[in-house]
Order: structure tokens, then sequence, then C-alpha cells
């Protein structure tokens, strides 16, 4: 069996979570680690690893750019992320996938005849922020985009292999994100993290002194 070719991987980690109070969603934690560090963590072996998205902690050798214009959506933000790869293979991700694996990511890789592979969840719908692709067909495509679109509308055109991971029954699946809260605690759940105990509530202030005016006046006065 050929060794799969080295990759970098490109985590998109940006835009805000309005569903989850406006929260950046690649930092929350679930599990006893943030849902940015899980996906990090499976592709570990990456020649290089790049995030795209606003200043947040990541590991210092992970590379962090911004998309242009900010907040410019997945496919400013995949442009961004593939002026810093020098390989010929990309794995392409969400940086809200709690349950991703390095068992997962090395499928994908083997899969990588054409112009890439992705994983199909358990209803058909495509992932196209859990997938590996050749580095050239993504800057083809993006390239050619104008305006603000779809990243779905703009890989379409491009034929990769799918895969369908098999999940164990009771687990998790690989591609689970969390867009909302019900998403968030649904996940937490299924990794045995409790729900973080809601901030306390500030204490009301202390009311007023009444003003007591006097019931009777002394002569001469006003």
């Amino acid at each position: 069996m050929s060794t799969p070719a080295p990759y970098t991987a490109v985590v998109l980690a940006g835009g805000k979570a309005a569903r989850l109070g406006g929260r950046a969603k690649p930092q929350l934690d679930v599990g006893g680690r943030t849902m940015l560090t899980a996906v990090l963590d499976a592709v570990s072996d990456a020649q290089a690893r790049v995030v795209v998205g606003p200043r947040q902690p990541v590991p210092d050798d992970v590379v962090l750019v911004r998309e242009h214009p900010p907040g410019g959506g997945p496919v400013a933000a995949l442009r961004a992320g593939l002026d810093e790869v020098s390989t010929d293979v990309v794995v392409l991700l969400a940086g809200d996938l709690p349950f991703l694996t390095d068992e997962l990511i090395g499928q994908l890789r083997g899969l990588l005849t054409g112009d890439g592979a992705l994983v199909v969840d358990e209803g058909g719908r495509e992932q196209w922020l859990l997938g590996v692709w050749r580095t050239e067909a993504l800057r083809t495509a993006v390239g050619g985009a104008t305006g603000p679109t779809s990243l779905r509308k703009v890989l379409a055109p491009l034929a990769p292999a799918r895969l369908r991971p098999t999940v164990a029954p009771g687990r998790p699946p690989p591609w689970l994100d969390c867009d909302t809260p019900a998403d968030l605690s649904r996940a937490r759940a299924a990794a045995g993290t409790p729900e973080p105990a809601p901030p306390p509530r500030p204490a009301p202030p202390p009311p007023a002194e009444p003003s007591v005016w006097p019931l009777f006046r002394s002569p001469g006065e006003g």
C-alpha cells in the first residue's frame, strides 16, 4: 500500500455563532477540550496546520490567518488558508467537529484519487468541510468565485469520492457540529461533559433612600 502524500490541514474557525450567544464556536468546550483542539488533534500528523479566523488561542506550531474581508464567509476563508499551503494535498475542515478522529482523516486520504474525497452523513448530505482535496483543484474552484457565494456552490463542480463512515451504535458521528445550544448540549452529553453552571446573576442595586419632605413649614420658609 502506498503512503498517502503529505498534507496541510486548513481549518475554518471564523464567524460568530449568533444562536450560541455570539461566542466563538471553536473555543467552546466539549469533552474537556475545545472543539478546535479536537480538530487540530485529529490532524496532528499534517505537514502544516492553518486556522483561518479571528485571533484565538492556537498551538505555537499552528498558523493563524484572517480572511479578507474579515467575516467574509467560508469561500474567503478557504482562499486565505490556501495562501499558506505548499503541499499538493489539503484536508479542509470546520473548526467545530468535536468527534473528529485521525482514523477518519486517514480513511479520507486513502480515498484520494481524483479531485478529493469527502464525508457524506447518514442523510446523504455532503460535508464540504470534512474532506481531503487536491490543492490545485481547490485553488481553481475558489479562483473563479466572485461575490458572496456558498462553499457548496463553489466546490460542486469538483468530483470527489464519497465516504460514508460507519458509526457504532450509541457513538456520536464524526460530522456532528454545533450550530445551536441544543447541538452543543447533545455533544456535551455524548462526551460525558456536564453543562457548565450559568454565571451568577448580579446582585440587584440597593433600594434608593426615599425622599422625605417636611409636612409643615416654619414661618418665613419658601
